[in-house]
């Protein structure tokens, strides 16, 4: 397993997993409606890591599993985001790819805090970052949130971890 920038190649990948309703059913946006132009434009803007860094997580092989991400970087915070293709999920993808995301955070980017969301409603995420020890906190509080109406920041569940000092 490893982290690599996006190819052009792993567009057909990718919009699997965004067709897939059992992978993005709970998910804030709605990938359903995707095309695979959509996947090589979003391939091509994320070469530019100035505020944003999408990783494709892939096997040994090169093959690509899925993409994990920091978002709205702001040299003290970034969003994490991380979606998966289904094939990829419970075999070790997603632990690894969080681990590694949030050490470029801390030890590369040299940032204070990483934080994300998640709909109630994706038991499967929401087991996940729990079962990891993943912090829970107030998502009302957070100051570094962009784009989520203050009943997102309310109804969905919040974690964040900070840096070690």
């Amino acid at each position: 397993m490893k982290l690599r920038m996006l190819q052009v190649k792993d567009a057909p990948f990718m919009l699997e997993w965004m067709h897939d309703v059992s992978v993005v059913g709970a998910l804030k946006a709605n990938f359903t409606k995707k095309t695979l132009a959509d996947c090589e434009a979003f391939i091509l803007e994320a070469q530019n890591t100035e505020r944003n860094l999408h990783l494709a997580v892939v096997n040994d092989e090169d093959e690509y599993k899925g993409t994990v991400s920091l978002k709205h970087i702001n040299g003290v915070t970034a969003e994490f985001a991380i979606a998966m293709s289904k094939a990829a999920m419970g075999a070790g993808y997603s632990g690894y790819a969080m681990r590694e995301i949030l050490k470029i955070a801390f030890e590369e980017l040299d940032l204070d805090r990483v934080f994300w969301c998640v709909s109630p409603k994706n038991e499967r995420a929401v087991r996940f970052y729990d079962k990891n020890g993943y912090p829970r906190v107030d998502g009302t509080a957070l100051k570094d949130c962009e784009g989520y109406t203050e009943e997102e920041r309310q109804n969905y569940l919040w974690y964040q971890v900070e840096k070690k000092r």
